[in-house]
């Protein structure tokens, strides 16, 4: 799909019913004669604590998923045996019309989203209690400690609190048409905001006029929630994966690495470049960048339907050790360096996870408990299919509290070379993280971001 095309199939609406039977199918693979109602609320309206004002609004994304409905304090019902999705909107307070002004209708609801009827919250229990006694036997799927103590399943059989949650997990890995458009629009949206970095990086004197620059871009172009908080790290702090300050001088340090991504309608973009702060990449900088990207675009060459994301993974690990070997930082075999996991005192993360409604998206199956260092924090294991969107984010860190003990664990110590390792120390980190789309024949990069070296290079100098 042409980049741009994400705009006619956003015309749409969000095909919330089709993800409802989605979920039904997955649940009876566990429960195969399932029938009765998922039911799902919204989030709720909430005032900060010791405030007048309401906390800020973040749906909750399994009622996004099966409603496309971003309004606050909402309820859903899908009567599985009519294949019949409702939604319940609060009715109007009249004293609240001044104040917030008139809120989306009953008729407009009906419009905007893909939902057979539309009713009030008062509604709930009523309707709950009808399609309880039009299908006897029948079962109320939920999620455990998100139904509020108002609202009553006393006539349904049988109560599930956990089948529902489990399979809305199993059904977002896999995207459709119209959830790969948001994601395209985020990207899209996102890299224009890398490229407002880039072009400001040379008069910024701190950290937090980059963050501006991205902020500024994604809010003008109507994206103005970001799926995380944005990583300004310039220098020595690029070598802190979830730095949150964005607040350094940058006058004397070499590099930034910006990990930023914003979001169209609750889907994320999830984008990591690093660059020169003088436009011109110093000779080690360079030298791990080279590293880095390598890592990167042979990693993406190998993603397609079915392959198994622990050997991707591993790949990267094997490039790390034969670019760290190349510059001397690294000295031995690099089967041995493999076995021993010494590159992980480099690259301590996993090389990216699921996306989607959430930045680190569900279904990704992590292992905290894996006894292997290269594995512990891969926050996707397993074999990933056609229609899922992964991150691809190798990096190479140069953190001293994390390379120090290798330096001094007789088994990790000598294959590094320390002499030639305090050269790299000031270029701190570099990262750099793609979306792609896999595909059953291989993949697509939804990521637009500058990352060709001299092209990073020119914007910046421009």
């Amino acid at each position: 799909m042409v980049a741009q095309d994400f705009e006619s199939v956003l015309k749409g609406r969000y095909p919330a019913k089709a993800h409802a039977k989605r979920v039904v199918d997955i649940i009876r693979r566990q429960v195969p004669d399932a029938n009765g109602v998922l039911y799902l609320e919204s989030r709720m309206t909430k005032l900060q604590e010791d405030n007048d004002s309401p906390e800020h609004f973040r749906q909750r994304r399994y009622f996004y998923y099966l409603t496309g409905c971003n309004l606050a304090d909402c309820r859903f019902a899908y009567d599985i045996q009519a294949s019949k999705a409702i939604l319940f909107i609060p009715p109007i307070d009249p004293s609240d019309v001044i104040w917030s002004g008139l809120p989306v209708s009953a008729d407009n609801a009906l419009q905007m989203y893909d939902v057979d009827e539309v009713k009030f919250t008062t509604d709930v229990n009523p309707t709950l209690t009808h399609l309880a006694t039009q299908n006897p036997k029948s079962t109320v799927f939920a999620i455990a400690g998100q139904v509020s103590d108002n609202v009553t399943f006393l006539e349904f059989d049988n109560k599930d609190f956990a089948a529902l949650k489990d399979a809305v997990e199993v059904a977002r890995v896999v995207k459709d048409e119209f959830e790969v458009a948001l994601m395209r629009k985020a990207n899209h949206i996102s890299s224009l905001g890398h490229k407002a970095v880039l072009e400001r990086a040379r008069t910024a004197a701190y950290e937090r006029e980059l963050e501006a620059a991205f902020l500024g871009k994604c809010v003008a172009l109507g994206a103005k929630e970001m799926a995380y908080h944005p990583i300004l790290a310039g220098g020595k702090a690029a070598a802190t994966l979830h730095y949150v300050d964005n607040n350094a001088p940058l006058e004397g340090k070499l590099n930034v690495l910006v990990d930023a991504g914003a979001e169209w309608d609750n889907y994320a973009a999830d984008i990591t470049r690093t660059f020169p702060l003088s436009g011109k990449f110093s000779k080690e900088s360079r030298d791990i960048y080279d590293v880095v990207y390598k890592m990167q675009k042979d990693c993406i060459a190998m993603i397609k339907a079915g392959v198994l994301w622990d050997d991707v993974h591993l790949h990267a690990h094997r490039v790390a050790v034969d670019g760290l070997l190349s510059l001397g930082i690294l000295r031995g075999d690099a089967e041995e360096i493999l076995e021993a996991r010494t590159s992980a005192a480099f690259f301590p993360h996993g090389l990216g996870h699921y996306l989607g409604l959430d930045t680190h998206d569900v279904g990704g199956n992590p292992n905290r408990h894996d006894t292997d260092a290269f594995f512990r924090y891969l926050r996707l294991r397993g074999r990933v299919p056609a229609g899922s969107v992964v991150t691809v984010e190798p990096g190479v860190y140069f953190c001293e509290f994390i390379i120090q003990p290798y330096l001094d664990d007789p088994v990790h110590g000598k294959y590094i070379n320390s002499a030639v390792l305090d050269k790299y120390w000031d270029v701190g980190g570099v990262r750099i993280e793609d979306n792609v789309l896999v595909t059953e024949s291989g993949s697509e990069n939804l990521t637009s971001a500058t990352k060709e070296p001299g092209e990073i290079e020119a914007v910046i100098c421009r």
